[in-house]
């Protein structure tokens, strides 16, 4: 009989990962439906890892697990932790949307106090250049614990506070801690160009590709591991349970909770991937105030049926293009609504730039040089896109297949890169 003491050495060898570690691998048996996220499996391992510890976390609405009692009940990390026998939870750290998920895209959130709880809420997207955890912020804990439900781009700036969080933790000699959660997009797809150095923001901070197909747990391995910060910080991962590369959140027996306003439901994160650039090029209405945000590809005088035929006529796999017809206001809108057959599979980036060029072809309107004559500025699309060699392409009028094409080295090699760094088969 293996003693207690000998037994969480042996869940801890299995579900902990850190910096200096290998990849490791569960071998229970799997199912789509028993998945358990890293905040549950500390739960399961009884704090072990924290005791004694004064604790910092950096969290929001969407960190929530199913209570013991019942699976439609959830329980926010924030309240399991108040209650873990042995941890002293000391500050609380809200990233873009704030700590309670309701501030607009962009929108500063200023610190604050938790009325729930009565601790402090600091914010990393505050007012002036507070995006990484201050001295003064770290002060009264021992370890920072990271527990986000991220989308899985690049610009969505969770991985952004992700990265500088640990840095601002190794800088200040404190330890960091991932919660893993899934990545909804699946960890077999990347997707885009990686960074050009000059174009290093907030909606680009790591040299990764648009879609890295990473969870967060394995994105701070690799931030720590290839030094993209200034100092490595004492990293700690809880490894998912049961989770597989393969699974989208569509696969996954878990309620969707926004991660942010515009991002409502399951399929929005394959969503905000397919349409979002091609939103900020200009001159197409992707849903946005709509029941169905980043889910289609209209304007007031596209003709619908003649752009989902070519849409489909490009036979991009795991997905179609129906007709479709809303309106926002007073305003009367026509075009495609993107349905994915094969969600972890499908194309998401090469749809923006496919559906500019049928809207071309169908319509004979170039939208982005429309945008460059109505004086449209450049510097947000430029940093999404991690620099200029998209926006050289448009110019130039080559086919969407070019465009994508042109990103294969860099995803290539990206697959190599982060190899030694997944955690998941």
């Amino acid at each position: 009989m293996i003693g207690r003491r000998d037994f969480l050495k042996l869940c801890a060898g299995v579900m902990l990962s850190l910096t200096a570690g290998c990849p490791l691998h569960s071998y229970a048996a799997q199912t789509k439906h028993d998945i358990q996220t890293g905040a549950e499996v500390l739960e399961s391992l009884d704090f072990s890892v924290i005791k004694g510890k004064r604790v910092g976390l950096l969290t929001h609405p969407a960190a929530l697990i199913p209570s013991k009692t019942s699976s439609a009940q959830k329980r926010s990390t924030i309240q399991l932790l108040r209650k873990a026998p042995g941890v002293q939870l000391t500050a609380l750290f809200g990233a873009e949307h704030g700590l309670y998920g309701k501030a607009k895209a962009g929108e500063e959130v200023k610190d604050s106090k938790d009325p729930e709880t009565g601790l402090p809420v600091y914010s990393l997207y505050g007012p002036g250049p507070t995006r990484k955890p201050t001295a003064a912020m770290l002060k009264n804990l021992d370890i920072l614990i990271y527990d986000i439900q991220d989308t899985g781009c690049r610009s969505y700036t969770f991985v952004s506070s992700l990265g500088l969080a640990m840095e601002g933790c190794a800088e200040c000699g404190k330890s960091f801690m991932v919660l893993d959660r899934p990545n909804p997009l699946g960890g077999l797809r990347v997707e885009g160009n990686r960074l050009d150095p000059k174009y290093k923001s907030f909606v680009s901070q790591w040299n990764i590709p648009y879609v890295h197909g990473m969870t967060s747990g394995e994105m701070a391995r690799m931030i720590n591991g290839e030094n993209w910060i200034s100092k490595k910080c004492r990293l700690t991962v809880i490894k998912m349970r049961h989770w597989k590369r393969e699974y989208t959140w569509l696969d996954l027996n878990r309620a969707w909770v926004p991660t942010s306003p515009n991002i409502p439901k399951a399929k929005t994160p394959l969503h905000y991937v397919s349409t979002g650039l091609a939103g900020e090029a200009g001159g197409v209405n992707i849903g946005i105030r709509t029941d169905h945000p980043f889910e289609t590809i209209a304007a007031a005088w596209i003709d619908a049926d003649k752009l989902a035929k070519q849409m489909n006529a490009y036979k991009l796999p795991g997905v179609t293009f129906a007709p479709y017809h809303y309106t926002i206001g007073k305003n009367n809108y026509h075009g495609v609504i993107v349905q994915f057959t094969k969600p972890a599979t499908a194309p998401l980036m090469p749809i923006n730039f496919y559906a500019l060029e049928a809207i071309k072809k169908v319509h004979g309107r170039d939208l982005y040089q429309e945008s460059v004559k109505r004086g449209k500025t450049w510097n947000l699309f430029d940093k999404l896109c991690g620099g200029t060699g998209i926006r050289n392409r448009l110019a130039k009028g080559v086919s969407a297949k070019e465009i994508v094409a042109a990103w294969k080295k860099d995803e290539t090699q990206f697959k190599k890169d982060r190899e030694k760094y997944l955690l998941y088969e």
